[in-house]
């Protein structure tokens, strides 16, 4: 008998309809479910399968989850669980890469129009009841600089160009893509960064992008120029954005995604005016599962008839 372990971190209303659609579509596999990494440990040990986000495994799951045989991510990102030494090799990793182009560029196109707008000094007005108004910023004729070019970035790229925006991608592996009017090596994005208006960060955690955005990135951006991160908190060194941010050296930020999360109650960027924080929302959204359990789905069917070759999204480790 196979049994799955679904960890999941979201309201009970969500983690309930992964569940039970799940359970639905295969009604003779037990399935257990848990909100918590603490909560696993009287279910890790018999589990064939997990299914959860990546953020919120710990090393202790791995540890203790000798007969596990697959583990399905709810997410693009596998950072902080394919580097985990506990991991072993014979474990199978899927994901949901391709999901995310409408929901992640949707949300990189709100911060940058939150960023411009100063939505955030409204909504400070409106709770003090204060009258005040502000020349807006634009999009249209702003330069935008696209750090990591995947399928996110290509679904972002012909959005920006509709608001009459200039398109530059900094990427590992530069190639054409439609939307873009340029694009970097990313050996190349001290030379370029100067140049946009905005900088969005789409590229994946790994040892090459780990604090890639740093100092001397900030230092070369123009001081009126936005940060927008929706990748992870490691790629950006995060005190380098703090003293940044607190300089004047940038305009300000939009951060989705941080080193610690949940982000610390007392961190400085809560109270930072020229920063906008979400809380890791840039993929969340009201039909993620309806994006995602297709994948999870087909993953279930090979794995349970033994065509472990059949599985999709298979993420090398």
């Amino acid at each position: 008998m196979t049994n799955v372990l679904i960890l999941l971190g979201l309201t009970e209303v969500v983690r309930k309809q992964y569940r039970d659609r799940l359970q639905e579509r295969f009604p003779e596999i037990p399935m257990t479910l848990v909100d918590h990494h603490s909560k696993v440990g009287p279910h890790i040990a018999d589990a064939d399968a997990l299914i959860t986000f990546t953020p919120m495994m710990t090393p202790k799951i791995l540890e203790q989850a000798r007969n596990l045989k697959w583990i399905q991510t709810l997410g693009t990102g596998v950072d902080n669980l394919i580097d985990q030494p506990t991991l072993r090799k014979d474990v199978i990793v899927t994901n949901v890469r391709g999901i995310h182009g409408p929901p992640v560029s949707e949300a990189a196109l709100g911060s940058m129009l939150a960023l411009a707008r100063d939505l955030p000094g409204a909504v400070r007005a409106q709770d003090a009841r204060q009258w005040r108004r502000w020349p807006a910023q634009l999009l249209h004729n702003k330069t935008v600089g696209i750090f990591g070019v995947g399928l996110i970035a290509e679904a972002l790229a012909p959005k920006c160009k509709a608001f009459g925006m200039r398109v530059v991608g900094v990427s590992s592996a530069p190639r054409p893509v439609a939307g873009f009017d340029r694009m970097h090596d990313r050996d190349a994005l001290l030379q370029v960064v100067g140049d946009f208006d905005f900088f969005v960060l789409l590229t994946p955690l790994t040892q090459a992008t780990r604090n890639s955005v740093d100092a001397k990135v900030f230092a070369a951006m123009k001081p009126s120029s936005f940060l927008v991160n929706l990748a992870r908190g490691g790629v950006v060194d995060e005190p380098a954005l703090l003293e940044a941010l607190k300089a004047g050296r940038i305009g300000g930020a939009a951060l989705d995604v941080f080193n610690q999360e949940p982000l610390p109650a007392d961190h400085p960027f809560w109270s930072m005016h020229n920063v906008l924080i979400t809380t890791h929302q840039g993929g969340f959204c009201d039909v993620y599962i309806d994006y995602a359990l297709p994948t999870v789905e087909a993953n279930m069917r090979a794995f349970l008839s033994g065509d472990l070759g059949g599985m999709i999204n298979v993420v090398p480790h």
